[in-house]
């Protein structure tokens, strides 16, 4: 009787990665880390709850966003390549009305969701209902009066590349990959489909085979989080921590370090999230201790910021009205929305803001300030 030997988890996903790496060039070795996990997971979907999307996002083309998505194609269970693909097209698809459920890889993304774009809120709604193994999204079907709502599945894995950003909605369920062009001492080697490919799907396979080895160990577990790392980022994580955990060698540790440096990363740079950014910068570079301000002086301050977005809102600095929708969104202690009050100052009585009715909403949505940081751990006992 022949024994079939265990297929080595730790050792395909480091052939994986060396894969990758003969024609991608990722800006930190944590991307090469969470791509390969993102791959490994679309062949164990029905496993997780959760399925993170991975976004190859760069400022300028010519950075490698599109190739990093077609080496996943090589390596993910029925790739569909979509560009500009009708939300009908990818119901019918996700939905298994037209086969399999397919991995979707969405290029040019920015033509959907960009500045430049129409509203897609049907794609959106799509993508994001997705994310869940529960999610569904509802149409109606049938002709005129005999249209019935009907419920389609919306759970596929997807990965999408474009430039600049993407809706907050989908950034907060998205592993970001930064990517930029590659420097003059930094070289891949061309991909060319047909010789390529084939050792793509090989290596796919022997995924799929691995994926069906540990189903059930997989199914249900619970990884441990990397510490800091909850909410929406951990939904995110998951599924790829529990792939490495399931490899062993050394992925459980490195993709832990992954997720802190990528998470990290992503709620650093994430320009969707300007709420946040404006009371950090409230906080920290204008209010400084003060325990009132003016309206004025307030936007006086924020607009002459080096750095940050405030002197050109879509060509216009903030002003006075911006600054009270975008601070009207958030409440104070008592659960009222913060708004300009009366200041009394030396010329008379001018529209300001308090401290007071910020602190509440810098404890709860802004980063601990680095010198506090700074004082906690000279503070801390070893």
């Amino acid at each position: 009787m022949t024994t079939i030997s265990p297929i080595d988890g730790a050792r395909l996903l480091d052939e994986v990665e060396a894969f990758h790496r003969r024609f991608n060039a990722f800006p930190t070795p944590a991307a090469y880390v969470a791509v390969v996990l993102w791959n490994a997971h679309t062949h164990l979907l029905d496993a997780f709850e959760s399925t993170p999307r991975l976004a190859f996002l760069s400022p300028e083309p010519g950075s490698g966003k599109t190739r990093g998505l077609e080496i996943c194609g090589t390596l993910v269970p029925q790739p569909m390549v979509a560009v500009n693909a009708s939300p009908a097209a990818l119901f019918r698809a996700v939905s298994g009305l037209e086969g399999g459920r397919p991995t979707i890889l969405f290029d040019e993304i920015d033509t959907v969701f960009g500045p430049k774009a129409k509203d897609n809120e049907e794609l959106r709604g799509l993508i994001n209902a997705g994310h869940r193994r529960t999610g569904v999204s509802y149409r109606c079907v049938g002709d005129g009066g005999q249209q019935t709502v009907q419920a389609f599945p919306s759970y596929a894995a997807v990965a999408v590349a474009g430039l600049g950003w993407l809706p907050d909605t989908i950034l907060t369920r998205s592993v970001v990959i930064r990517m930029r062009r590659r420097a003059p001492n930094e070289h891949v080697e061309s991909f060319r489909s047909r010789i390529h490919e084939p050792e793509g799907h090989a290596l796919r396979d022997r995924l799929a085979a691995w994926a069906d080895s540990i189903r059930d160990r997989i199914d249900g577990a619970f990884p441990e989080m990397p510490e800091g790392v909850s909410d929406r980022p951990a939904d995110v994580w998951e599924p790829l921590l529990a792939v490495a955990d399931a490899a062993g060698g050394d992925w459980p540790r490195r993709a832990r370090e992954a997720c802190v440096e990528l998470v990290a990363a992503a709620s650093a740079g994430d320009k969707a999230s300007l709420g946040i950014r404006l009371l950090t910068d409230l906080r920290d570079s204008v209010f400084c201790g003060a325990d009132r301000m003016p309206t004025a002086q307030i936007v006086a301050a924020l607009n002459a910021l080096d750095e940050a977005p405030w002197a050109d809102m879509n060509g216009k600095p903030l002003d006075a009205r911006q600054l009270a929708k975008r601070l009207g969104e958030y409440v104070t202690a008592d659960n009222e929305p913060i708004k300009a009050r009366n200041i009394r100052t030396g010329a008379g009585v001018a529209k300001g803001y308090y401290a007071a009715d910020l602190y509440d909403a810098w404890k709860r949505y802004c980063p601990t300030p680095k010198a506090a940081e700074s004082a906690t751990t000279a503070t801390d006992p070893e």
